[in-house]
């Protein structure tokens, strides 16, 4: 008999960036377990496929265009799912871009290339998280949030400046909530991803210099997949992690005390 806690029949969960990688490997793992699953994206084809992925399980879902960037679609987003989904349990808030158009140092980083990555990777995040908070405290039901980061947030990234401190500032914004929302019963935990094969990533780990000089440091001896990411989505969505918050996963095979 699976373990009961884990079993999300009758939650709701929305995945930012749900549309491939991590979000979809999450996605997916919640639908196995019960629950109810919006993905936002701004595909609408790869938006269309993970939809007809998770409708395959069985899942209760939904697939909405959504760019964090955009205040305002992000509050129309999260009232479309409420109205067709119900109230929200979970939230990943996972959508970001990469620094890979960055200059070649960080004296000759354009401010635009600057925005560009904080943009959605910082201003979406949060109002994706005020989205939810407002939701889950005005629901008096509680909840998990839960931000994807990045080892950029703990190691130099001197060609990515922008993206690190994108990705710092989750951890920050995720603490500080920790602690606010608590009295309302909603948890807040970040998961911070090694090297993890997705779209984003996947000129970069199937090119001879990472194989090379990247994939001996990574313990397990090979590159993560959104898969990797389907049961820790599922513990922060359930009951098991009630008591959980504050919290800092890192998934990547080793790579960081190696």
């Amino acid at each position: 008999m699976a373990y009961r806690p884990f079993d999300l029949t009758g939650k709701t969960a929305i995945v930012t960036g749900g549309n491939s990688g991590i979000g979809l490997g999450m996605a997916e793992a919640l639908a196995h377990a019960g629950a109810a699953v919006c993905i936002w994206g701004t595909n609408e084809d790869k938006n269309k496929h993970a939809l007809a992925r998770l409708q395959a399980i069985g899942a209760k879902a939904m697939a909405l265009r959504c760019d964090v960037s955009d205040e305002g679609a992000v509050d129309r987003a999260f009232a479309d799912t409420v109205s067709t989904l119900g109230g929200v349990d979970s939230c990943f808030v996972n959508a970001g871009v990469s620094g890979r158009g960055a200059a070649a140092s960080f004296a000759e980083m354009t401010t635009e290339e600057w925005h560009r990555v904080l943009k959605v990777n910082l201003d979406g995040a949060f109002f994706t998280l005020r989205a939810a908070a407002r939701h889950m405290t005005a629901r008096g039901e509680g909840g998990s949030l839960a931000v994807t980061a990045s080892l950029a947030a703990l190691e130099g990234s001197p060609l990515s400046a922008h993206y690190a401190a994108s990705k710092g500032a989750m951890l920050s914004v995720m603490r500080a909530l920790a602690v606010g929302l608590a009295r309302h019963k909603i948890r807040v935990n970040a998961i911070v991803p090694g090297w993890i094969d997705t779209p984003m990533t996947e000129k970069a780990v199937h090119g001879d210099v990472f194989k090379t000089r990247v994939l001996p440091r990574v313990p397990t001896r090979r590159w993560g997949t959104g898969d990797d990411f389907g049961g820790l989505a599922v513990y922060l969505t359930s009951d098991a992690s009630s008591y959980h918050t504050g919290d800092t996963f890192v998934i990547d095979g080793g790579y960081a005390i190696f």
